[in-house]
């Protein structure tokens, strides 16, 4: 059985066995950290009120890395050149440096400062290896021309490619504050960019994708609420590098091309969500690092809508983002469709629950 000439086959024998392993893996993770006292005990930030394991990540990790050894054992990474084969082994050693980093933060609480210094040192050595923003991209079609192409220079290349893996890595670790939600807009960007890069025909890194967008869905199987396990800054860190990692190697490396507007539009969301904290911090003297509760899922909770209700709602906006990013990219009306139809769905989330906390005399008139 070969996959070299199936991507559509090794695709989605990628996702089923991430989504599968995730599913059976996360389990004996949880029993072995409940066995090892390795847990979360509960304070006033946190939503959940008793000690839960935070070591989910283990088993994204093992899934992910699973899924894609099989595809490439049975041939679905044959025939890539030489240049793209580094690039996705690169991607997959910095996902793995950055959740060893999660995961000494899970286990013995680092400090942020020497965690925002690994990242920082990993994300370089990245962009040595060819993870990099290269050049910026001016689109001049509109206008009757052809699009305009400009090579950054090194340092400014250097300065992108870190801010932008280092920035999503932490707005998705900053998301991770309610029951399967930063798995869940993990789950949905990779698939936005699973399909963005097989319709411009960057198979390898759509196979990364499709890895990814499993293991977040099976996750979630154990994560959504209530959940019985939480993945950690481990797995959460993986999955926003790898997250940002797919998008530089995937359709393009350009900053306004394909490959930056979709994630930067579907994470759009938590990217605002952590500039405003951080800028929040800031004007009142503290640190960017200072633990409170200005979230915009904490947000979204004091205006009274459920946990539940608050994750699906956030999922509601980055699928809505997400496909206006392919309406964009691909100008395909079923894109269309579908924004259209989460713009339903969002509404539907938010007038229900203003219906719910009217007064019953009020709703029944």
């Amino acid at each position: 059985m070969t996959l070299a000439y199936s991507p559509n086959a090794a695709a989605l024998l990628t996702f089923a066995v991430a989504a599968l392993c995730t599913a059976l893996v996360v389990p004996v993770v949880r029993r072995l950290g409940l066995r090892w006292g390795l847990v979360d005990a509960p304070d006033s930030r946190k939503q959940h009120t008793s000690p839960m394991v935070r070591l989910g990540g283990v088993g994204i990790v093992i899934a992910f890395s699973a899924a894609l050894g099989l595809t490439w054992a049975l041939g679905g990474f044959a025939n890539l050149p030489a240049e793209k084969d580094q690039l996705i082994w690169t991607t997959l050693a910095g996902a793995l440096c950055f959740f060893l980093i999660g995961l000494a933060d899970d286990l013995y609480a680092l400090p942020p400062l020497p965690r925002l210094a690994g990242q920082l040192a990993i994300s370089m050595v990245a962009w040595n290896e060819g993870v990099r923003i290269g050049n910026i991209e001016i689109p001049m079609g509109w206008w009757g021309g052809s699009d305009l192409l400009l090579p950054l220079p090194d340092w400014l290349s250097l300065l992108a490619t870190v801010i932008w893996l280092v920035g999503i890595t932490n707005a998705i670790n900053w998301l991770d504050g309610l029951d399967g939600l930063a798995a869940g807009v993990s789950g949905i960007a990779a698939v936005g960019l699973l399909s963005v890069s097989f319709s411009l025909h960057q198979p390898a890194a759509g196979l990364l994708a499709a890895a990814l967008a499993g293991s977040c869905l099976g996750f979630l199987r154990h994560n959504f609420n209530p959940a019985r396990i939480f993945m950690g800054d481990g797995g959460s860190y993986f999955l926003g590098f790898a997250l940002a990692a797919i998008s530089i190697v995937g359709p393009a490396k350009g900053l306004t091309s394909v490959s930056l507007l979709l994630p930067l539009l579907i994470l759009s969301l938590p990217l605002a969500d952590m500039s405003a904290v951080i800028m929040g911090r800031l004007s009142e003297g503290h640190s960017p690092f200072y633990p409170d509760r200005r979230h915009l899922h904490h947000r979204l909770l004091r205006t009274g809508l459920s946990h539940r209700r608050t994750v699906l709602l956030i999922y509601a906006f980055t699928q809505w983002l997400g496909s206006l990013a392919l309406v964009l990219v691909n100008a395909e009306l079923r894109f269309l469709w579908l924004a259209l139809a989460t713009a339903v769905l969002i509404w539907v989330l938010v007038s229900t629950r203003r219906a719910l906390q009217q007064p019953a005399a009020t709703r029944e008139l």
